[in-house]
């Protein structure tokens, strides 16, 4: 919200000293944030001029430009002779004149320069120029603004445009503050100043006569609230649409971060500004019969002012005469009862309509406006009366119209339920010993009716503020009141048995071992094609059903991931493609993995007003697919780059498995790895992750055309692994083992047996026939070669032996061993390698 100073002023005692920073911190001590401070980009000297004559000169371009002496008074050096292109001036008129050193919006400094055969000394400037507006078809006389000021006089203050304007953000909550009405409110609470509220006005003044009551026929109202609770319209006729608006209005306007639309527009703008609450103007000569306010009819569609025909929904709640719907509630008006420069009767309305149902339209037709913005934070519904009248009065002031006895109120009885704040409540929440005085004052200083009872207060909240629903908001005041820095800074005693779970600490060492290993955390968006979750979502790249969104944000990415390695690669080529192409990147996150024949999503929306059920929520959840966090691991490039005496080392299978083995001693599991396939990855190159007897993931080498799909050069190797299936798996306690003092007996073992056992089963064979001697267990070698027959291979193992209590001897080393090879033996078919 901007809120100009001059403004300000008029409803609370704004120091005359006071600056800009001064307003912001008062705003900030009641709980406001400050944003900007807005000035007209001008500098003087400008001032106001009388043109003395004004002499024609035809141009070779066919244009012909005005030399003229203008009078700009003894002080600012007297008649100076400028050049001026407009017509729309005679000799007489006081204009503004920009004298030489002056700097208008635009920057645009302000120069004696020879032009057209002549030093103009200065410049005639019109009021886009000056920046009150967007009018440039002449310069600005000042007699069509009412003005007539001496000659010389400094037009920057005349005009309004020394004028300064302080930005807050309000939030949500706070709609009230929308307003002059509601800042000046606040920033009578910050200081102490006195507060002077522009709604207050004799009720009987107020009431606008009869002939245009509107009726609201609302068959359909969200949660049981009608659209419309009160409506207040009134007649200004004989208005005259061509009157300038006063400048000082437009500079308001215009650092209140609105344009100049016209007089009429202007007013309704104003008042809008001024009480927070929005109007809106009719032609009534356009309207056809009485006014009903009803929703619109599925596939209705209607004109607004901005030009666009909108299909209207069932819950779009529309202002109509007998011709059809003329405006969309609370939100834009329509075309064709719009005011114009032919406007000679206004009908004013002024209404309370529903803030759900505005909030749910504005969003529908991606149409916010100032209007929908107030009405959907609720608008005090005392005030329509107030706004209604303050607009008609302006109308006749300024546009010379005539306040007539026609008009119409609808309106239901303004009910705001009370809160009860108990004793003590206020200062057991906040933490600060507040006196029972200072609650009382503070909820009375917001505009609260306060009555004592025994165990407390009974607040009833005013009407400005309907966020205000409970005590807890009530503590809020009284603490936003006192300050905010009463409150102690305390740091609370967690209670026992919170914290993070078992699977949160164990996501946590995971990613921390990960980044802690070289590698980059990327967290991608859950969005993916269905062809890609086939082929990285399945081993075998069969069709797997996917989630699909109802209203994606990227169309042509509609599904929910089933993996995470497509994300990966969308990392991978956005980096290479910026020249970074040593990657070693990870992800952890949410994979959707539908089950078949289920189907999964609901029609079915509860309303956010009300806690729903406990059916409610089990069928919600019902709805949801299982959703499992994964973690994967992309590398590709360079593991070690090329440098003087060592050449390049790239990233490939054995760096991969690696990854594997930090998540797993992050995780406290054991992995185990045997060959496998996948349609994403390459043929032979491929291992599945196991934990005992349970798969977990996988981990290879992306096949070629997977690779050059994704636009990545070279070799690049995945991993991925469920890392909930995997701390699930792990031990509830890790127990670090002891170590033992006597010293460890070392042996290897060859074997031969056939190419197509997997070396990971047969060192699983090897340990469990080991037994609890065998302390670790490593492939060395794998050899296929002269010595060995067709289809055969010899697998070389190391072994370390070692006792808990005793130092081992080699023939106990060797009858471990020889235990294992007999278990590899049994089940493989393996044989000692001599």
């Amino acid at each position: 919200m901007r809120v100009p100073l001059s403004w300000l002023r008029e409803y609370v005692d704004l120091a005359a000293d006071a600056t800009p920073e001064d307003v912001l911190a008062a705003m900030v001590t009641v709980g406001f944030e400050e944003e900007d401070v807005h000035r007209f980009e001008i500098s003087g000297p400008v001032v106001v001029g009388q043109v003395v004559s004004l002499e024609g000169k035809p141009q070779s371009n066919g244009k012909t430009i005005n030399w003229c002496q203008v009078d700009v008074g003894e002080a600012n050096g007297g008649i100076r002779g400028i050049v001026c292109g407009a017509h729309n001036f005679v000799a007489g008129d006081k204009v503004v004149v920009t004298l030489p050193g002056a700097v208008l919006p635009g920057p645009f400094p302000i120069a004696a320069r020879k032009t057209y055969g002549h030093v103009s000394d200065g410049m005639i400037a019109s009021a886009r120029e000056l920046g009150l507006g967007d009018e440039h078809n002449g310069i600005l006389v000042l007699a069509d603004l009412g003005i007539d000021a001496p000659v010389g006089t400094d037009a920057i203050a005349l005009l309004g445009l020394d004028d300064v304007a302080v930005e807050i953000n309000v939030t949500p909550d706070r709609g009230y503050a929308f307003s002059l009405r509601g800042v000046a409110r606040e920033y009578s609470h910050a200081t102490g100043a006195a507060f002077r509220d522009p709604a207050e006005r004799d009720f009987a003044e107020l009431q606008p006569g009869t002939g245009h009551t509107a009726i609201v026929d609302d068959a359909a109202p969200i949660r049981g609230r009608a659209g419309a609770s009160e409506f207040v319209t009134r007649v200004v006729r004989d208005v005259d649409p061509s009157r300038p608006t006063p400048p000082w209005m437009i500079a308001r306007l215009s650092l209140a971060g609105m344009r100049s639309l016209g007089i009429l527009i202007d007013i309704t703008n104003y008042v809008m500004l001024e009480l927070g609450q929005p109007l809106h103007g009719y032609d009534l000569d356009k309207l056809a019969g009485g006014i009903t306010v009803r929703r619109a009819t599925a596939g209705e569609k209607m004109t607004t002012l901005d030009g666009q025909e909108r299909t209207l929904h069932a819950e779009d709640l529309l202002i109509t005469d007998e011709s059809g719907p003329i405006g969309l509630a609370g939100v834009m008006g329509g075309g064709t009862t719009e005011m114009s420069d032919t406007t000679h009767n206004v009908l004013i309305e002024a209404a309370t309509f529903d803030p759900i149902t505005i909030a749910r339209t504005a969003r529908r037709h991606k149409l916010p406006s100032e209007a929908s913005k107030r009405f959907e934070r609720g608008v005090d519904p005392l005030v329509p009366f107030v706004a209604a009248r303050r607009a008609a009065d302006l109308m006749v002031e300024f546009a010379g119209g005539t306040l007539t006895e026609e008009g119409g109120a609808l309106f239901a009885e303004v009910f705001v339920a009370d809160i009860a704040l108990p004793k003590g409540f206020v200062q057991g929440l906040i933490g600060v010993d507040y006196t029972d005085a200072e609650i009382e004052g503070a909820l009375t200083t917001i505009g609260g009716d306060v009555t004592e009872t025994d165990a407390g207060w009974t607040v009833i909240p005013p009407t400005w503020r309907p966020d205000l629903t409970d005590k807890w908001s009530l503590a809020e005041e009284v603490a936003r009141i006192h300050g905010l820095d009463r409150i102690p800074s305390v740091l609370p005693t967690p209670p026992s048995g919170r914290g993070l779970t078992a699977h949160q600490h164990g996501r946590r060492r995971v990613a921390d071992a990960l980044a802690a290993a070289g590698f980059v955390e990327t967290p991608s968006f859950p969005f993916t094609t269905e062809a890609e979750n086939d082929l990285h979502g399945s081993a075998s790249g069969a069709h797997l059903p996917s989630i699909r969104l109802a209203n994606a944000l990227d169309g042509s990415a509609p599904f929910l991931r089933r993996s995470l390695i497509p994300g990966l690669l969308q990392t991978a080529h956005r980096n290479i493609s910026r020249g970074l192409t040593d990657l070693a990147l990870f992800e952890t996150g949410v994979v959707f993995l539908p089950e078949p024949g289920v189907e999964y999503g609901t029609d079915e929306v509860p309303p956010l007003g009300a806690r729903p059920s406990d059916e409610t929520l089990a069928a919600l959840n019902a709805s949801i697919p299982p959703q499992h966090r994964h973690v994967a691991v992309l590398l590709t490039g360079n593991v070690v780059a090329r440098q003087p005496g060592r050449a390049a080392e790239p990233a490939g299978l054995s760096e991969a498995l690696d990854a594997a083995r930090v998540i797993a001693a992050a995780a406290g599991v054991d992995l185990d790895v045997v060959q496998g396939q996948r349609a994403a990855l390459h043929p032979g190159r491929t291992g599945v992750l196991s934990v005992g007897d349970v798969e977990v993931g996988y981990v290879g080498e992306l096949h070629p055309d997977v690779a050059a799909g994704a636009d990545l050069p070279g070799r690049a190797t995945v991993l991925e692994l469920d890392l909930d299936g995997i701390l699930a798996l792990a031990e509830a306690r890790a127990v670090a083992a002891s170590l033992s003092t006597f010293p460890a007996a070392t042996q290897d073992v060859s074997l031969v047996l056939g190419v197509d056992v997997p070396a990971g089963a047969v060192r699983a064979a090897l340990a469990e026939g080991a037994g609890a001697l065998l302390e670790a267990i490593r492939l060395v070698d794998d050899y296929r070669g002269e010595g060995l027959s067709e289809g055969e291979k010899s697998l070389t193992f190391a072994l370390r032996f070692r006792a808990d209590d005793r130092t081992l001897t080699a023939a106990e080393a060797t009858e471990a061993k020889l235990a294992g090879v007999a278990v590899a033996s049994e089940r493989f078919g393996a044989t000692l390698r001599d």
